[in-house]
């Protein structure tokens, strides 16, 4: 999820970190096991999100350990997991393997070609699990390199498909809940979307890279009218949030979408001053 959807870190209470990190732990974990080294390495933050909502609505039995792992060998780490961290380490794997892609057929990277082929055989196996995220996964890029293709300056078309993606996304099951989760999803990919061009076009138009906003980059008061999109559409995706029934974890994940999705735009700003 382009690293923004993750928490303010200092606001948080010892006890709201400490499932925070046991989350993230515990989705390390099953990636390993599930993926091989290769799979552990695309561990973030972002998808812990995922697992915390997820957990929060449906209350699965969440196992609790203590392991030692090769990043902190000395001491063993506390780690939370259950069967929706299986989930969110396949999406994540079926996601980087698109991202990969994405770097190789755009900007050529190396990186992006061997990385693709490295996941190609996980990212079918998940496929064959999950046909639905995947199917709907690979249309929605596919529609997104058609908008990149075009050159498409409407930041709403441009952001759409993105924000499909993350709506199947968080529709672990077909269920009542789906119809809150997906437009809940929907707006919080598009707000991912925005955020990640907007960070990144600078460097966009100095490569020649597609950006939707490349052409008001520099106009007067840009910064300020993509934050007022931004709070619009992060202020739809947290209505559809405050509709579920969730509440183990909420304070933590109002953390995340009311501050935490925030931070990487504000220490760029900081970072630029």
């Amino acid at each position: 999820m382009f690293g923004y959807v993750t928490a303010n870190k200092p606001e948080l209470k010892m006890r709201e970190f400490a499932r925070y990190k046991g989350f993230y732990c515990g989705l390390c974990r099953r990636l390993r096991k599930n993926y091989g080294l290769s799979g552990q390495m695309t561990l973030t933050y972002d998808m812990t999100f995922l697992i915390i909502l997820l957990s929060s609505l449906y209350e699965p039995e969440t196992q609790e350990r203590r392991k030692r792992c090769l990043v902190h060998p000395g001491r063993r780490q506390f780690m939370l997991y259950n069967e929706i961290s299986d989930y969110a380490a396949a999406m994540n794997v079926l996601l980087s393997h698109d991202h990969l892609a994405d770097n190789w057929r755009d900007e050529k990277k190396l990186s992006g070609l061997l990385g693709m082929k490295l996941f190609a055989r996980k990212k079918k196996r998940i496929a064959r699990q999950y046909p639905r995220q995947a199917g709907v996964i690979a249309d929605a890029l596919a529609e997104l390199s058609e908008r990149e293709q075009e050159n498409c300056r409407d930041i709403d078309a441009a952001a759409r498909p993105f924000g499909t993606l993350m709506a199947e996304l968080f529709v672990w099951r077909e269920d009542a809940f789906q119809n809150i989760l997906r437009p809940f999803g929907f707006y919080l990919g598009k707000f991912i979307y925005i955020m990640d061009a907007w960070m990144d076009v600078v460097d966009d138009k100095e490569k020649g890279c597609y950006n939707p906003f490349v052409e008001q980059c520099g106009q007067e008061d840009f910064s300020g009218r993509v934050r007022e999109m931004l709070d619009g559409t992060l202020r739809m995706a947290i209505a559809e949030f405050e509709k579920l029934p969730c509440e183990q974890d909420v304070a933590l994940l109002r953390n995340i979408l009311y501050e935490g999705v925030w931070t990487k735009s504000e220490r760029k700003q900081k970072d630029d001053e």
